[in-house]
Order: C-alpha cells, then sequence, then structure tokens
C-alpha cells in the first residue's frame, strides 16, 4: 500500500484531502506544521508528500528545502499547494525542489488523486478487485465516479455556505482590531490573525469548488502577509484596501455562490498614465490576476479609446498634464459606454487621506503611490468581480 503524508495546517481542508485518498486505497497521514511534517517523514517513509506552502512556524519553502537535504528523501515526490497571487513564493518552491506546484483555487479532491496517482502510483482503481488471481473484474455501483465527485463537492460546498455567515463575523472582528491597534506590534499580531483567517476561507471554497471567492481570498491573504513581513507598507491607502476587500468578501458570501457562475469573465481594463514605471506597474499587477489591459500615457488618446470601445474598469493618474486623471473622469462619465464604469484614483500617498475623504469627481475608487503590486491586484479583482456579479444597468 502506498504513503501519503499530507502537511496542511487547516484541519477540515486536509481531513477532506486524507479521506478522498483513504477511500481509494493510499494510507495517509496528516501533520498539520512542518516541523512535525518532516519528523513523521523520517518514521512513515511516504511514497509522496502534500504540501500547502502557507504553513505556520516553518514556511513549505523550507520544508521542502530540509527534505531535499536528506539523501535518502531527495528524490522524494513532493506536491505543493500554492496561492496563485504569490507568485514568488511558488518561484521559490520550484527552485527548492518541489515536484508539482498546483493552486488550492483548482484543486479538488479528485486532482489532487490523478497528481498523487502520477507522481506515486496506487493500487487498482477503486471499482475493480482481484478475485483468485484472476483479471480486474468491475464491481456494480449505483454512481459513476464522476458522478459521486459532483454529490461529494456538492455536499462539500452546501457545509462550507453554512459557514459563511459565521467567519464574515469573525473576520470583520479581526479587522476591527486592526483597525484599533495604535503600536506596530499590535498591528501585526492582528494582520497575521486575520491572515490565517483568510488563507482558510481560502483553501475551503477552493475545494468546494468556489472559485470566486477563493480568487479574492486568495488575492487578500497575500497582500496581508505582504503587509505582515513589510509593515511599512501598512498606510492609510493599503488598510482602506483591506478593509474593502473584508467588506467585498462578504457581498460574494451572499452572491458568489451560484456554482453556474463561478469562471472569472474577460476583462478589458484600460490604465491611464503619464509615467512609464507607473504605468508598468498598474500593468504587472493587473497580470498577476490575469486580467487584460490597455495602457496610455496622453489624456486625450484615452478620451479616444473610451469613445469607441467599452472598457470594464478604468485606472487614472490623478495628476497629469493637460488634463488632470479627474477632468478625464468627468468626460468619460459624458461618453454612453462608461456612465458606469468602474474608476480607481491613483494618486501620491501624501494626498490620500485628503483625496479619499473629497468627491471622487465621479470616479469610485483611490489607491496611493507607491502600491504593493498585490494591492492594485486587489483593487481591480474586487471591481471586475463585482460588475460581474452586479452589472451596471
Amino acid at each position: 500500500m502506498k504513503k501519503i503524508l499530507i502537511i496542511e495546517d487547516d484541519q477540515i481542508v486536509a481531513n477532506i484531502y486524507r479521506n478522498k485518498l483513504a477511500l481509494e486505497g493510499y494510507q495517509v497521514e496528516v501533520t498539520l506544521d512542518g516541523e512535525g511534517g518532516l519528523k513523521r517523514m523520517r518514521t512513515l517513509r511516504p511514497d509522496a508528500i502534500v504540501l500547502d506552502l502557507m504553513l505556520p512556524k516553518m514556511s513549505g519553502v523550507e520544508v521542502i528545502r530540509q527534505i531535499r537535504g536528506e539523501a535518502e528523501f531527495s528524490k522524494l515526490p513532493i506536491i505543493v499547494f500554492s496561492n496563485t497571487y504569490l507568485t514568488n513564493l511558488v518561484q521559490d518552491a520550484w527552485k527548492a525542489g518541489a515536484s508539482k506546484c498546483v493552486s488550492k483555487i483548482n484543486c479538488p479532491p479528485k486532482e489532487l488523486l490523478e497528481l498523487v496517482r502520477t507522481v506515486a502510483g496506487g493500487t487498482l482503481p477503486p471499482q475493480t478487485s482481484l478475485q483468485n488471481g484472476s483479471a480486474p473484474t468491475t464491481k456494480p455501483i449505483a454512481l459513476s465516479s464522476h458522478e459521486s465527485d459532483i454529490a461529494f463537492q456538492a455536499e462539500l460546498r452546501n457545509t462550507f455556505i453554512a459557514t459563511l455567515p459565521g467567519t464574515l463575523k469573525t473576520l470583520r472582528t479581526g479587522l476591527q482590531s486592526l483597525i484599533k491597534a495604535d503600536a506596530e506590534v499590535a498591528q501585526l499580531k492582528h494582520i497575521h490573525e486575520l491572515y490565517r483567517r483568510v488563507h482558510a476561507v481560502n483553501g475551503n471554497a477552493g475545494i468546494s469548488g468556489l472559485t470566486l471567492i477563493a480568487h479574492m481570498a486568495a488575492a487578500l491573504e497575500a497582500l496581508l502577509k505582504e503587509l505582515y513581513e513589510k509593515p511599512k507598507n501598512l498606510n492609510a491607502s493599503s488598510l482602506r484596501t483591506v478593509t474593502t476587500a473584508v467588506d467585498f468578501l462578504g457581498f460574494l458570501f451572499e452572491r458568489g455562490t451560484q456554482i453556474e457562475k463561478q469562471d472569472i469573465p474577460p476583462t478589458s481594463i484600460l490604465v491611464v498614465d503619464d509615467e512609464v514605471i507607473s504605468r508598468r506597474a498598474i500593468v504587472y499587477a493587473l497580470e498577476k490576476a490575469q486580467l487584460q489591459s490597455v495602457n496610455v500615457e496622453d489624456p486625450n488618446e484615452a478620451i479616444k479609446l473610451l469613445s469607441e470601445k467599452r472598457f470594464d474598469l478604468v485606472f487614472l493618474d490623478v495628476n497629469m498634464p493637460g488634463m488632470t486623471g479627474y477632468e478625464l473622469c468627468a468626460r468619460l462619465r459624458s461618453l454612453p459606454f462608461h456612465n458606469k464604469t468602474p474608476v480607481v484614483f491613483v494618486t501620491i500617498l501624501g494626498d490620500f487621506d485628503h483625496r479619499a475623504s473629497s468627491l471622487m469627481a465621479g470616479g469610485n475608487d483611490f489607491i496611493a503611490k507607491p502600491f504593493l503590486f498585490i494591492e492594485l491586484t486587489v483593487k481591480a479583482l474586487m471591481h471586475v468581480l463585482r460588475n460581474k456579479l452586479q452589472p451596471a444597468k
């Protein structure tokens, strides 16, 4: 019997994967942190490891490095659960020696089973058996494997949805604690607690097939991780982004649970900024969420594009020569395609507090320079998903 070790700090997610693999004939054990996983690996001697990169105490990348540093486990297959929005961490995992990297957003139990079979092999398929040394014979079953997987995921989804009101309350309580904290040590404590809770939402939503919630939670998780690791980036702009993202998760908990509406539609975004570095930064941040964009430096060229094509979201620099972002926003609001298009103003941090509390000249949101790439990704994802679930009339 093949042995699989799962190193995953979310007990619910770990149990679901363990049960699926056990039903397929694998011996499966679970540990909840990297240190415990390394110890159990040495005694269990598994045929493959399934590892979450986002672990407490010791990161998944460090776990991989230690595994590869022990000669007898240097070739052990390691399947890694990653966060789509933490590209640097995923690259580090590949460099450390991961065999496969998969996103939790898109890896239901069935997909994990196929990966384990690929890297570790396994017993006969569960619907066959050997009788007296003869060839495999098929056992009658009530449901096909595909139907069984669909039914199982539907059960997971219903269970997850039932927990969402309590989850939202917990997230909002953690957010309020963060907002009220006035010392950096306290802020970091609350950021880390909020990050762990959002991490759990990401894993549970992904395994339940609710990819819209999983995408949003994954992006917010990545932002919180970066703020925890680089606390100097915690400012009025980033805190406002975290606040609106938690509120938007509440919106998704109500409107983003229909299984037939889990795809992110093709999106066209316009970026207008006279500074080439700023434009490139915005485009790069959008690409993290696989959002397509067109970028221009001239506001007049932007007006021409807006007159010819419908965009789903617009990012406008505030201070541009010849025409400010406010003036450009006022003009685009007069165009038939764009009277309701979400507009995000990009301004310098020193002006953020004043401008965020003033009338937005028809805009919907603000973000301050310098911004974290993932902060802008979170902003864009919120507006894109809101448009999908609540299209402008």
